[in-house]
């Protein structure tokens, strides 16, 4: 076979386990398919979206190992061994809990479609930084929404970090 019939050919599925919200799942998929499809259409996983496909605009966010990781261009072979939490699985984080009742209270989302990823940067967020700065907050508030609620976003993480009011 030549090296030009190899660069065409299928690629291969392999079989991994991937940790997603505490539960050990059997994959069959190629290395190189990206996280986002696995937990959509192998797992039935729907509230990670699809947005950009580029990592630009945050609605397949979903953390690996308690890191903001955009889905749509982690492939999975470099997820494998690691704990992979989706927004299906967020409230049993204590402060994932606490952000999404936050984001009730301040009605924050409209269509709702960026939201999961929005919620899985806030609890990032004050895991990292119980008491983040408006700089901090700036940095890792940086999902696109459509909608325009980011005024509703701030106030919500705002008063998550403990200054009620801040829109």
């Amino acid at each position: 076979m030549s090296d030009f019939s190899r660069r065409d050919a299928e690629p291969r599925e392999s079989s991994m386990k991937l940790s997603i919200n505490n539960e050990v799942h059997d994959v069959e998929a190629d290395g190189d398919t990206p996280l986002l499809w696995v937990i959509r259409d192998n797992l039935g996983l729907t509230g990670t979206k699809y947005g950009c496909g580029l990592a630009q605009c945050g609605a397949c966010s979903v953390m690996v190992d308690g890191v903001v990781t955009r889905s749509c261009v982690t492939p999975i072979d470099s997820v494998e061994g690691r704990e992979i939490t989706t927004i299906e699985a967020i409230e049993n984080d204590p402060v994932g809990k606490r952000v999404v009742e936050k984001w009730v209270e301040y009605q924050v989302p409209q269509c709702g479609y960026c939201q999961s990823g929005q919620v899985m940067a806030a609890t990032a967020l004050l895991r990292e930084t119980q008491n983040p700065t408006e700089d901090d907050v700036a940095a890792a508030m940086v999902n696109l929404c459509r909608c325009g609620t980011y005024n509703a976003i701030h106030a919500a993480v705002k008063d998550l970090a403990g200054e009620k009011g801040g829109a």
